[in-house]
């Protein structure tokens, strides 16, 4: 062995050696050298191979030990001498990269410290500033301007016209009584009407709030998908049947194996068995978007995590409201004036500080809809797939961030639109490029039309991460992309909101 110890890459040091009695021993308590010989006992002393380790493995040595060379002689005064002064080895400092060191637990504990005082030192702000001002008799006016007219709840209810045309226009091209042209005429009939009634019904009738407003437009715009994902799977269904196939394939029925709840079993259907009306608001209900003639079912419902996830529903629910009361309200009405008088710095500032109550109620909101809610409807009617989101939060780029966060929207878009343009020989970031169009058109519909005001800020907003996820997946990666990410979700809704509430407090509220 050479008088010099080798470093090999993070934390792989080999150490010099001690000889002592005649035996070859590792300083680091290692193996043993010596043809696999067992080193001699010492009796009345412990074995000096079991010796202590501290600092990080290193071994405690002694003032009289010290690794020997071809100059200096094991025990020679010398070498006592130099051993006691030396306190120093090779090694990198733990924070840089080249020491391999990983465990920053105390580090992100200190975050989350400072995170939470930081924000309980707004809260406490907000409470010293304004009082307390959580009102649920509030709430109930977002959603109802006269108590004895529900005209949001009348809308919901109408949509039931809309699923019943599908099922019967299935029907009918189940039988061969109407043409696959003609069906496919009701059904672009059926599916434009399921966008165009509720939107004039908003617009024109003026006790729907805006609450209300978005609420049915989101039934509205769920059914939308369902339905086109229904009559798609059914057409597949019918070409597959005309091709004298003998059964269906995995990709739209599961293995035909019973499941069994108590006494009710779950039998596999095939086409046209599943034309019901129990199949069809079994679809409808479902936390899924995509149709499927038999889906994975859970065996059994779990009372006690259903009766969890409903407490986290209550919970959340009023946690939400309680946060928008207490903290955004103030926030955006003491944003109006910057924004009139187009003061730029205060603007700014405006911003920052509603971004953290924002993002902090967007990531209460995604657990309570995507875990709570859809846990709890998907455990109420035994759906077996529960994959309702993937690891979002360590997206390192816009596109895998907008394909994980929202697993049944993605799943639509996947199997109902982009493949299908594939097909047709459409080219790949054309394709992507209408997946977030499509997404666009969603989200300026979901909002302007309840405000009652076209400002096309959620289309531009949604648009805009074309060229942002270009960016972020040309030069950043790593954290630097999972950063960004974070930055564009913290900073980007802010924006938006505080567009949208100026317009509509400057067109509502302005004299």
């Amino acid at each position: 062995m050479s008088d010099r110890a080798e470093m090999k890459g993070p934390g792989a040091r080999q150490r010099r050696t001690t000889i002592s009695d005649g035996v070859k021993q590792q300083a680091n308590g290692g193996k043993w050298h010596g043809g696999g010989e067992k080193p001699p006992a010492c009796p009345g002393k412990k074995d000096e191979a079991a010796r202590s380790l501290h600092n990080n493995g290193k071994a405690d040595r002694e003032p009289g030990q010290r690794p020997t060379d071809k100059h200096n002689k094991p025990g020679s005064p010398v070498d006592e001498i130099s051993e006691g002064l030396s306190c120093h080895v090779l090694q990198e400092s733990l924070l840089s990269s080249a020491s391999g060191f990983s465990n920053y637990r105390g580090i992100l504990n200190w975050c989350v410290v400072m995170l939470m005082l930081s924000n309980a030192r707004l809260f406490l702000e907000n409470l010293i500033k304004y009082g307390i001002l959580v009102d649920p008799i509030q709430v109930v006016s977002l959603f109802l301007k006269d108590p004895y007219s529900w005209p949001a709840a009348c809308l919901i209810i109408a949509s039931n016209v809309f699923i019943l045309a599908a099922l019967y226009t299935e029907r009918r091209l189940a039988v061969g009584t109407v043409s696959e042209t003609t069906g496919l005429i009701l059904h672009i009939f059926n599916l434009t009407s399921l966008l165009i009634f509720p939107s004039v019904t908003v617009l024109t009738v003026t006790s729907i709030t805006p609450v209300g407003g978005i609420l049915s437009l989101g039934v509205y715009t769920v059914l939308f998908l369902k339905l086109y994902s229904y009559q798609d799977t059914n057409r597949w269904c019918r070409e597959i049947r005309q091709a004298k196939a003998k059964r269906l394939t995995r990709s739209y029925s599961c293995p035909s194996v019973a499941q069994s709840n108590g006494s009710a079993v779950h039998t596999n259907v095939s086409y046209p068995g599943n034309l019901t009306h129990r199949d069809m608001y079994y679809f409808v209900f479902a936390p899924t978007l995509c149709y499927q003639l038999n889906f994975p079912r859970s065996p059994r419902i779990r009372k006690r995590f259903l009766l969890r996830r409903l407490f986290e529903m209550l919970f959340f629910m009023q946690l939400l409201v309680g946060l928008i009361q207490q903290w955004m309200v103030p926030t955006i009405q003491n944003s109006m004036k910057p924004f009139q008088e187009m003061d730029f710095s205060r603007m700014v500032e405006r911003l920052l500080k509603l971004a953290v109550p924002n993002h902090l109620i967007w990531l209460i909101f995604f657990y309570w809809f995507f875990h709570s809610s859809m846990n709890f409807v998907a455990e109420l009617l035994q759906f077996g797939d529960r994959e309702f989101y993937r690891d979002w939060w360590n997206s390192e780029s816009v596109t895998y961030f907008w394909a994980n966060w929202n697993i049944p929207v993605h799943k639509w878009c996947l199997r109902h639109f982009y493949k299908p343009m594939l097909r047709r020989g459409v080219n790949k970031l054309v394709a992507q490029s209408a997946v977030f169009l499509l997404s666009a058109f969603f989200h300026e519909y979901l909002v302007s039309v309840p405000l009652k005001m076209f400002r096309l800020w959620a289309f531009m907003g949604m648009m805009a991460q074309v060229p942002l996820a270009w960016f972020v997946g040309r030069f950043l990666n790593g954290i630097y992309g999972n950063a960004a990410v974070w930055m564009s979700l913290i900073i980007g809704q802010p924006v938006a909101v505080l567009m949208y509430v100026h317009d509509y407090y400057v067109t509502h509220y302005s004299t």
